[in-house]
């Protein structure tokens, strides 16, 4: 790499999720000392589904609603960057019939 630049992609996965899924609580020390408890680097589509699911700064199923929604997850199937922090913690929601697979830190 010429530049320097390493791109993570995420050393936990979650796999055939589909049902709604807290994949951390927040209760972890985060990234670094401060900021962000997870990052969720990448999902699979595995089954496209009939609606699009979603990703949320969450430490809740219960807590996720539009006002922390890091992405919208298509129902087509397929590889999708999102690298995003999350500062509270992280669910992941699938639309109805999807199977995902989730990469984060």
């Amino acid at each position: 790499m010429s530049d320097g630049v390493y791109v993570s992609q995420g050393k936990n996965s979650a796999l055939n999720i589909s049902a709604a899924t807290v994949l951390n609580g927040g209760n972890s020390p985060g990234l670094y000392s401060t900021g962000p408890k997870a990052r969720i680097q990448r999902v699979i589509v595995l089954t496209a589904g009939t609606t699009a699911g979603g990703a949320y700064d969450s430490p809740t199923v219960a807590g996720s609603a539009a006002a922390n929604q890091l992405a919208v997850i298509p129902n087509t199937v397929g590889s999708y960057l999102i690298d995003m922090p999350c500062f509270a913690g992280l669910t992941v929601i699938p639309g109805s019939g999807q199977v995902l697979a989730v990469s984060y830190d």
